[in-house]
């Protein structure tokens, strides 16, 4: 179907409607093909026309010429639950000249879905008058999946916002650069942000939006604040979202959890770059020991065209908490001590197990070996194995981000830092600097933790530390595996860190290829000391340093036995029992030389 102008009358319009539709499904999408071709072709748009409202929703444009070339066009339909019909509108202001043309219209998905004659599980709904069986996670969502709208009654409307009334429950962050916008229709700038809400699909709903344009600067942040949700207990809280990030410059959505109030907490999920125009849903499964709050943070890209937007937000499976999040303490990780110890004779140079109030000796504390019927003595110290998987560090904290304190989430935003990370939220093109998969899972949803580069200047450092280990064995090593890829990568340090020294264990700088390297550095006995990793900033972004899969290996103390030594074992000087086989090897096995003697 092509436009054929036959007069020279101005502002001509050439419109061609849709036969009128009655209603469609949660995941309904058009698509159609278009030739907009010609010095003076002018623009093209395709309405939304719902019975009952006067203004139609604009759901695609067309500005200018867009060369010699069928060009294909996706629209986000979605839940349109009253009769509509669509209109194509070309309008000509005098002189046409081009071609328009539109071809192989597509509806897909745009069926209810269909009834079940059974809906059993855990994990299923059965919608009440359809019949359909749907998945349990799309009950209480803000979304008609049902096509009878059961999914969506006795919703708790503390946990849903569709921002139709307001903010609900949410708050703007003070401390942030500026606010997110409630908004209807299209947002002010072309070619970015959304043209309609994602809870009614019209230019008549609202939904909340960041704008990129000026006076906004590059990497400026504007944070979303929820209410407060209780521990999550044995179960998991389930926060879904829609968001929209279209535009040449979009550039970052995150959210984060925190249980401190003057944090920004912890990343949980974060998405770069241009999505398309198009409403997509996330669901993020959240678990917690204490009171906790969500923050969803946007950051302006490098121009005008990175509005991004948000709407139909909503939980599952939490509930509100009526109090306060207390404010970080300034105590390193891991040398926190609970207020109140078991009843206990234990001196200040013995550590209380927690359970059952026995003494062990300090040095018994983070050595790799659960001497406490409760392993409380290993609780509050660097894990043996970490892969990073349940978004867990394991221990590791950074000490330059605590020191910070209260003023932790104003100034560590742009600060050159360990962050964990993942492929699937890379943005275009970051896969060429950081890793696409991670080591442990092999795809792109997998874990690892990464310095990243885009932040920081050259020269700058990022430290991750373990908490102070107590003692370690002979055979001691750590092996983990590192990602070094880019064409400006800085450099990556293990070292080892006392009360009053810190020596350098291994370096590796420069690109190290597209893959995976394991490494291993071999500790030793020591005693009393940090194990610090040090990525170093190149001379510009393209080039992250990345880690995953840490292992301490062979690292618990020797363990004098209650049993002489046998026949095919060496006894030490300090009554350690080792294998012959590992006498004068130039390891100190027995931990004080006596394997290494020469007068053995």
């Amino acid at each position: 179907m092509f436009i054929l102008k036959n007069s020279s009358s101005i502002s001509q319009v050439a419109q061609l409607r849709s036969p009128k539709f009655r209603q469609t499904g949660s995941n309904c999408t058009l698509s159609f093909w278009y030739y907009n071709y010609g010095r003076s072709v002018g623009a093209a748009e395709m309405q939304l026309l719902v019975d009952g409202l006067k203004q139609p929703t604009v759901l695609w444009r067309a500005y200018y010429n867009e060369g010699n070339q069928w060009l294909k066009a996706v629209i986000q339909l979605g839940r349109l639950p009253r009769p509509f019909q669509l209109s194509l509108d070309k309008i000509s202001l005098g002189f046409y000249d081009g071609v328009s043309a539109i071809d192989d219209i597509t509806f897909e998905n745009c069926a209810l879905p269909p009834p079940a004659l059974s809906c059993e599980g855990a994990n299923r709904f059965w919608c009440r008058d359809t019949k359909a069986c749907i998945d349990s996670l799309l009950v209480c969502d803000l979304v008609d999946n049902c096509g009878d709208g059961s999914d969506e009654d006795n919703c708790n409307p503390d946990l849903q916002c569709d921002f139709e009334n307001g903010l609900c429950n949410w708050e703007q962050d003070v401390e942030d650069d500026f606010d997110w916008i409630r908004i209807q229709g299209p947002t002010p700038t072309v070619n970015t942000g959304p043209l309609k809400d994602h809870t009614t699909g019209t230019a008549r709903g609202h939904y909340l939006y960041m704008e990129s344009s000026e006076p906004r600067q590059f990497q400026d942040k504007a944070v979303l604040l929820s209410p407060l949700f209780n521990p999550s207990g044995n179960g998991t809280c389930i926060f879904r979202f829609h968001y929209h990030m279209f535009g040449k410059e979009v550039y970052k959505l995150s959210v984060f959890q925190r249980t401190m109030s003057n944090t920004k907490g912890w990343l949980l999920w974060y998405k770069f770059g241009n999505q398309e125009n198009r409403w997509i849903r996330q669901t993020l499964y959240i678990s917690s020991s204490k009171p906790f709050q969500i923050l969803v943070k946007g950051t302006v890209g490098d121009g005008f065209t990175g509005d991004i937007g948000l709407d139909d937000m909503s939980f599952l499976d939490c509930t509100l908490y009526n109090g306060n999040l207390p404010t970080i303490s300034t105590t390193t990780s891991g040398t926190s001590v609970p207020a109140m110890l078991p009843m206990n004779n234990c001196t200040e140079k013995e550590f209380v197990c927690r359970a059952s109030g026995h003494c062990i000796q300090m040095i018994q504390k983070c050595d790799f070996r659960p001497d406490c019927s409760d392993m409380s003595d290993e609780s509050a110290c660097v894990m043996e194995v970490c892969d990073f998987e349940d978004k867990n560090q394991c221990g590791w904290y950074q000490p330059a981000l605590e020191q910070m304190s209260g003023n932790y989430s104003i100034h560590t935003t742009n600060l050159f830092k360990w962050e964990l990370g993942r492929g699937a939220n890379l943005y275009p093109g970051q896969e060429k600097h950081c890793p696409l998969i991670d080591h442990t899972t092999c795809t792109e949803e997998g874990w690892y933790l990464f310095a990243d580069s885009s932040n920081g200047e050259f020269g700058h450092t990022a430290d991750i530390a373990t908490p102070v280990i107590s003692l370690t064995g002979p055979k001691c090593k750590i092996i983990f595996w590192n990602h070094m890829n880019g064409s400006t990568i800085g450099s990556l340090e293990v070292l080892c860190k006392t009360s009053n020294r810190t020596s350098k264990l291994w370096t590796q700088s420069g690109s190290q290829g597209p893959q995976w390297n394991r490494a291993e550095v071999f500790l030793g006995i020591r005693s009393n000391f940090q194990v610090v990793f040090r990525a170093k900033h190149g001379v510009s972004y393209m080039g992250d340093v990345a880690m995953d899969d840490i292992t301490f290996e062979d690292c618990s103390p020797l363990v004098i036995p209650g049993r002489p030594c046998t026949s095919e074992e060496f006894t030490c000087a300090n009554k350690y029992c080792i294998p012959k086989d590992n006498l004068c090897d130039f390891v100190n096995d027995c931990a004080d030389n006596s394997d290494e003697s020469p007068l053995i």
